[in-house]
């Protein structure tokens, strides 16, 4: 899908207001473009308020990626060019996302949300119970330090690989 395309299948939906546990700066929007819970993936346009911070978290139900389509945006502490590109595996802890002035990103997931819930696990609850996120003097790692739990990771490969994925019920 080119620029253009991407642009007028956005403009055909509204953003949304769009809860993030733990965010600040302002309010954050959503426009879900694609959810398709039989192949498992998501994508949406998240609007990040200037000033706007999402907390450094993880998403247990699959891997996510963002692509930076305009704004700013420093992801761990990196700041992303426009055309940028980040992924994360499950199960990592990642961020905190934060834009002085503002940022639209174009993110894909592996099915998250189901009913209005979203698998959003705050860093520090994600830290007690997630393999991948081991505390240093009570700090998270920082990226790149990360333990993978190569178990985890090849469960989330095998549902990857499933044509109906993980999805919830």
């Amino acid at each position: 899908m080119d620029k253009r395309s991407l642009r007028l299948a956005a403009e055909s939906v509204q953003p949304a207001p769009f809860v993030i546990p733990g965010a600040t700066g302002g309010i954050f929007r959503i426009q879900i473009l694609n959810e398709d819970a039989g192949r498992g993936v998501v994508t949406s346009i998240v609007h990040i308020p200037p000033g706007g911070v999402i907390p450094a978290h993880c998403h247990r139900a699959g891997a996510e990626m963002h692509y930076l389509l305009e704004g700013d945006l420093t992801d761990g502490g990196e700041a992303l060019p426009i055309g940028g590109f980040t992924t994360q595996a499950a199960g990592v802890v990642h961020g905190p996302h934060e834009s002085r002035g503002g940022a639209r990103v174009l993110t894909v997931q592996s099915w998250q949300s189901a009913d209005g819930d979203f698998d959003f696990e705050p860093a520090a609850e994600a830290t007690e119970a997630t393999p991948t996120g081991e505390l240093q003097d009570g700090r998270l790692p920082s990226p790149g330090t990360q333990k993978v739990d190569e178990g985890a990771q090849e469960q989330a490969r095998e549902e990857a690989a499933s044509p109906e994925g993980k999805g919830y019920s």
